[in-house]
């Protein structure tokens, strides 16, 4: 029980901890996307559940490290580029994703209008929702209990590190879907962002590594300038009300 007093694995711990949160952001949004599908009454449950498996996911990784590190291994050539377990998870993963975003996108654009404001349980059972989660945390996972494996040499810091990153998550994710909920503008800027890491995990795959340095401060420069945007059509609105003249929600509507 040394370790616990070493200074150098707590700055592990912590350092870890923030960076489980970091890479958690895709995929708070993505779980929050996936359960605004659900019936409201099942909205937090579906949520709890899936950032739990998200944790067991995790850790079930972590207490598997040989297997993981031996993911990194080639397990086949194709046009002299070598394969390996990860590059397999990263490209059908990435794919998944594209898919889910695209889909999300076309429901919010084109799909059909529903009949009141309760989303339909036809969008996704509690199951499917669950199932869909599990895939999604096992993709962004990956990476980060790889990150984990060479930062840490203890398991359980890591352990404890992955389950304190969920918590917060947990306590993060209502808000977040909330927010989300009220203003459609982002849910689609979030969905074009899962695109794009849709994108950099297929380019992951082929070992074209994309800094997600530039993707993480695109992203983040966008919500500025789109939490800009809502504050100023916020503040519209509210003159237009205190004078008392209709708020036009778009130009020549009949």
């Amino acid at each position: 029980m040394e370790w616990l007093t070493s200074p150098e694995i707590w700055v592990a711990f912590f350092t870890l901890t923030a960076l489980e949160i970091v890479l958690g952001i895709d995929n708070i949004i993505m779980i929050s996307i996936l359960v605004s599908r659900m019936p409201k009454a099942m909205q937090p449950r579906t949520r709890f559940f899936g950032l739990a498996l998200a944790m067991v996911t995790r850790i079930l990784l972590l207490l598997s490290i040989t297997w993981v590190m031996r993911l990194t291994a080639d397990l086949f050539h194709v046009f002299g580029q070598g394969i390996s377990g990860r590059d397999l998870i990263l490209f059908f993963g990435g794919l998944f994703l594209l898919y889910k975003s695209s889909t999300e996108i076309y429901h919010g654009l084109e799909g059909e209008e529903e009949e009141s404001d309760e989303p339909s349980a036809k969008g996704g059972s509690f199951i499917s929702t669950i199932v869909q989660i599990a895939i999604i945390d096992i993709v962004f996972s990956l990476d980060s209990v790889i990150t984990a494996v060479g930062m840490v040499q203890h398991v359980p810091v890591m352990v404890a590190a992955i389950i304190v990153a969920v918590l917060v998550m947990m306590l993060a994710a209502g808000g977040i879907s909330s927010f989300i909920d009220k203003h459609p503008s982002l849910k689609m800027l979030a969905l074009s962002f899962l695109i794009v890491v849709g994108t950099v995990l297929i380019a992951e795959s082929f070992e074209i590594h994309v800094p997600k340095g530039y993707v993480y401060f695109a992203m983040a420069f966008s919500l500025a300038v789109e939490a800009i945007n809502i504050r100023m059509r916020t503040a519209a609105a509210r003159k237009r009300a205190q004078e008392g003249h209709p708020v036009k929600l778009r130009k020549n509507t009949p």
